[in-house]
C-alpha cells in the first residue's frame, strides 16, 4: 500500500530573505456553476502582480539595478565585475531549477479553497506514460469519492480520452515545441497565466504534476497557492551516473509520489529534499476484470478463433528497411501460417505504413484492455508496457531501449526474465528474434511463463494513491 516517508530536513532559507510578500484580499462574485469566483477586476489585478514579479525576476531588470546601484555609489564600481559573475551564476541556477527566484508575490493567500477539487497536470513525452498514470489515479479517486471534481490541465492533445475514460474536464495547452519560433520564457508566461486562471476559477485544494521536469511557468503558479497541497508524481529507474535533479523545483512540492519498479529504487539521493515521500506499487489504468473478452476482440478484428495472436508494439519502424527490428520481427512471424499479428499504433504517433493478410492494426486506448486476447507479445520494455504485461500475465519478448538516459529498460525487464516470466533481447538480430519467437510459439512454454508472471503481481498503485489522497481531502 502507499507508504509515506517523513524526512527530517532543514528547509533552506538562503542567505537573503525573500522580498516582502504582497497580500491581497480577493474579490468574489456569485457564479451559478462554481459558487464564488473572482471577478474580472480581480483577475486583471492578479495578472499585473504576476507581470510585476516576472519583471523583477528578469535578468535585464536585475542587471540594470546592479549597474544603477554602482553608479549611485561609485565606490561599488570596484566590486561590479565580481557581482556580474555572481548574478550570472544566480540566473543560471534559477533557470536550471537549482535555486528559487527571489521575488515572491502572494496573490491568493486568503482564497477559500474547494477541498473536493483537484487539478492534475500530466505532460506528454513520446508516449502516454504521464497522462495514463494520472488518469488511472483520477479514476480510482472517483470510484472512492464520486463528489470529488478532477480537472485536467495538460499538453496532451488527446482530450477526447478524458470523456471516454470518466467524463473528466480538460484544458489543453500545446507544448512549446509545437510553436517553432516560441522561446521558453514566452511559453512559460503563457502557461503560468493559463494555470493561474484555472486555479482562480476552480480553487483546487490539491495539485498533482506528472512529468520528468517541472516547467518554470507551472512552478511560478503553484508557489502562489500557499494553502494548496502540491504533489509531484515522479517515477523512474535511474542509471548510475545520470543525474538531473532540479533541487529547488522539487522543493516547490509538498509530496513526491514514487511508483515502484521491478528493480529496487534508491531514495538516498532524495533525503535533502523537503517534500514527504510517498511510495506505491506500479500504477495501472486497468484492473484484470476490465479487460475485454477474447472472443469479442477476435470477432472485431476478423481473426479466426483457433489462431495464435501476437501483439507487437515497437514504434513506427521502417518496413522498407530489411535491417529494422520491425521488419525482422514481422518477417519471422510470417513464417507461421496460424499466427496473426496485431500491431499497436500510438494515437499520438504517425500512422504505420504496414499491411498484410494476417496483420491487423489497432489505434486505441488503452491497448492493454486487449491483453487477454493475445497469446504473446513483442514490445519495448517501457514502464507502462512492462508492468501491464506482467500484471495481466501476457508472455512477452521485450526489446529494451538501451538509449534512454533516465530509464533503465534492460534492468527492468531482466528481473522478469530471471524467473522465467519473460524473454529479453538486448541484441536484436534476425537469428535472436527468430529463436525467441520459436520459443514462445510453444503453448507449454507460454503457460509456464504465465504462471511465473503471477509471482510478480502487485496491487494497483493507482488505488493506493487514490486512497491516500481521499484521506488527505477528508482531513483538509
Amino acid at each position: 500500500m502507499a507508504k509515506k516517508v517523513r524526512r527530517k530536513v532543514a528547509r533552506r532559507t538562503g542567505s537573503k530573505k525573500f522580498r516582502k510578500k504582497i497580500k491581497s484580499n480577493i474579490e468574489i462574485e456569485n457564479n451559478p456553476e462554481y459558487g464564488l469566483a473572482p471577478n474580472k477586476t480581480t483577475l486583471e489585478l492578479e495578472k499585473y502582480k504576476r507581470e510585476l514579479r516576472r519583471t523583477r525576476d528578469s535578468a535585464s531588470f536585475r542587471v540594470g539595478n546592479l549597474i544603477i546601484e554602482s553608479v549611485i555609489r561609485p565606490w561599488k564600481l570596484i566590486l561590479l565585475p565580481f557581482k556580474f559573475i555572481l548574478i550570472s551564476w544566480q540566473l543560471a541556477s534559477e533557470i536550471l531549477g537549482m535555486k528559487r527566484t527571489p521575488t515572491e508575490i502572494v496573490t491568493n493567500e486568503n482564497v477559500k479553497l474547494n477541498k473536493k477539487t483537484i487539478v492534475v497536470f500530466p505532460t506528454n513525452g513520446i508516449g502516454f506514460g504521464h497522462f495514463t498514470r494520472l488518469l488511472a489515479i483520477s479514476k480510482q479517486i472517483k470510484k472512492r469519492e464520486p463528489e470529488i471534481e478532477i480537472i485536467f490541465f495538460t499538453t496532451m492533445s488527446t482530450l477526447h480520452l478524458l470523456k471516454e475514460q470518466g467524463g473528466f474536464v480538460g484544458y489543453h495547452i500545446p507544448g512549446r515545441k509545437k510553436f517553432p519560433k516560441m522561446d521558453a520564457r514566452t511559453w512559460n508566461t503563457l502557461t503560468e497565466e493559463f494555470i493561474e486562471n484555472v486555479f482562480s476559477i476552480h480553487k483546487p485544494s490539491m495539485f498533482i504534476f506528472d512529468g520528468a521536469f517541472p516547467y518554470r511557468g507551472m512552478l511560478n503558479s503553484i508557489r502562489n497557492q500557499k494553502n494548496m497541497k502540491k504533489f509531484w508524481l515522479r517515477r523512474g529507474t535511474f542509471k548510475k551516473g545520470v543525474s538531473n535533479m532540479p533541487i529547488d523545483s522539487i522543493n516547490h512540492f509538498d509530496y513526491i509520489i514514487r511508483p515502484k519498479d521491478s528493480v529496487e529504487i534508491d531514495y538516498d539521493n532524495e533525503e535533502d529534499f523537503n517534500p514527504d515521500l510517498i511510495t506505491c506499487d506500479p500504477i495501472l489504468l486497468l484492473n484484470k476484470e476490465e479487460l475485454e473478452i477474447k472472443s469479442d476482440v477476435l470477432a472485431k478484428l476478423a481473426i479466426p478463433e483457433n489462431s495464435i495472436v501476437v501483439y507487437v508494439q515497437l514504434g513506427a519502424g521502417n518496413i522498407n528497411d530489411i535491417d529494422s527490428e520491425m521488419n525482422m520481427t514481422l518477417d519471422a512471424l510470417s513464417k507461421y501460417e496460424d499466427i496473426y499479428v496485431v500491431l499497436g499504433e500510438s494515437m499520438i504517433g504517425s500512422r504505420l505504413n504496414i499491411s498484410g493478410e494476417r496483420i491487423r492494426i489497432i489505434r486505441d486506448y488503452p491497448n492493454s484492455r486487449f491483453f487477454d486476447s493475445f497469446d504473446f507479445g513483442i514490445m519495448a520494455a517501457g514502464y507502462n508496457s512492462y508492468h501491464e504485461a506482467i500484471q495481466f500475465s501476457l508472455p512477452t519478448i521485450f526489446y529494451p531501449n538501451l538509449n534512454t538516459g533516465r530509464d533503465d529498460q534492460f534492468a527492468r525487464a531482466k528481473v522478469s526474465e530471471e524467473i522465467g516470466a519473460m524473454v529479453v533481447l538486448r541484441k536484436r538480430t534476425k537469428k535472436n528474434i527468430t529463436a525467441a519467437i520459436e520459443k514462445l510459439y510453444n503453448n507449454s512454454v507460454r503457460k509456464r511463463m504465465k504462471d511465473k508472471c503471477a509471482q510478480l503481481h502487485k496491487e494497483n498503485g493507482a488505488d493506493q494513491i487514490a486512497k491516500f489522497i481521499v484521506k488527505e481531502i477528508k482531513n483538509f
